[in-house]
């Protein structure tokens, strides 16, 4: 897997649909990484993304709506995908290895701890 990278595409939704994206290189393939990560989340594609050390997107999406935190906020981040890396992302900082999402995912199922998020006392 030596040069091999993926990436794991999420968002962060508030409940008035603003969306804010972010991407995670990884190193490593598996194809059969996502359908894992899916069983691991809530409705398959919630998670805490401070419970697995996934940066939280909140603070960006503040900016870019324009506002802070408000009652259109929670604390679940959304799964998009994981897909091979492409050229461009080469950029992105490695965050740690496929391998890791997926211990980090397989520990959480079950029991997100929506407490972990700042947005939780929202």
């Amino acid at each position: 897997m030596d040069g091999e990278f993926t990436v794991f595409e999420y968002l962060y939704r508030d409940a008035g649909n603003f969306k804010t994206a972010g991407r995670l290189r990884l190193s490593g393939q598996d194809p059969t990484a996502e359908a894992i990560i899916r069983g691991c989340l809530e409705w398959s594609d919630q998670f805490v993304a401070e419970q697995i050390g996934v940066p939280a997107l909140c603070r960006e999406h503040w900016e870019s709506v324009g506002e802070g935190p408000s009652d259109l906020d929670h604390a679940y981040h959304e799964f998009v995908r994981l897909r091979p890396a492409e050229a461009d992302d080469l950029r992105l900082p490695l965050w740690g290895t496929l391998a890791t999402m997926l211990a980090r995912m397989r520990g959480a199922v079950g029991r997100w701890d929506v407490t972990l998020s700042p947005n939780c006392d929202l």
